[in-house]
């Protein structure tokens, strides 16, 4: 996979480390010359100091061949006109940061195939632990319509019992299970154990009715 990144601050950059550990070949644009050559001294990955709105500069990075262009400075304009730009190469993927949510209609109006807010974000999943502290960890699907949570199994009601005597319930189903870190798919005449860790499809805004089924 091949990917171009524009904008070399902590987002840019760090999306840039996990890509590279991933086994991706990452070109990275910035147009600050300091951060550029700071960034190309640690960076295991091709750094160019421009502005991803240039056509030279993005042939120059082989646009033509660029599996994903992922625009991430803070500025929402630069990033727009970078993928509107972006888009006559055929690049298959175009994804941009956005920092102003009244911004997003307007990426998604010139179709950008998907626009993140990393500050967003941020706060979802701090507004999800805060409502939701006894969950683990917190992923949101179906547009906030689901969520996937890790819980541990404590409560003695169903500690004993098979799987398929417990899932799926009306509002949840578990989707895995964990033994010594390794994940695996709970088989419904599995026998429930105390201290289970489990990963948990559930309904929004029915965590507290699961909580009390599988916890204390």
């Amino acid at each position: 996979m091949y990917a171009i990144i524009m904008g070399g601050g902590r987002v840019g950059l760090a999306l840039a480390n996990l890509l590279i550990d991933s086994g991706a070949d990452i070109t990275l644009i910035e147009s600050d010359e300091s951060l550029c050559n700071e960034i190309a001294g640690e960076l295991d990955a091709l750094v160019i100091h421009g502005n991803g709105t240039s056509s030279k500069l993005l042939e120059s990075s082989n646009i033509e061949d660029a599996d994903f262009f992922i625009a991430t400075t803070g500025n929402d304009e630069a990033n727009l006109l970078s993928c509107i730009l972006v888009r006559k190469y055929d690049v298959e993927t175009i994804v941009a940061r956005v920092s102003n949510p009244d911004h997003e209609e307007a990426f998604k109006e010139v179709g950008i195939d998907k626009v993140i807010s990393p500050e967003i974000s941020a706060a979802r999943d701090l507004a999800q632990f805060v409502m939701n502290p006894r969950a683990s960890k917190i992923t949101t699907l179906g547009e906030g319509s689901a969520e996937v949570m890790e819980m541990t199994i404590t409560n003695d009601k169903v500690i004993g019992k098979r799987y398929k005597d417990v899932s799926p319930g009306e509002n949840f189903i578990i989707i895995a299970t964990y033994q010594n870190g390794k994940l695996l798919i709970p088989q419904a005449d599995n026998i429930i154990s105390r201290g289970d860790k489990v990963s948990i499809l559930v309904k929004r805004g029915t965590l507290d009715d699961v909580s009390k089924l599988l916890e204390k």
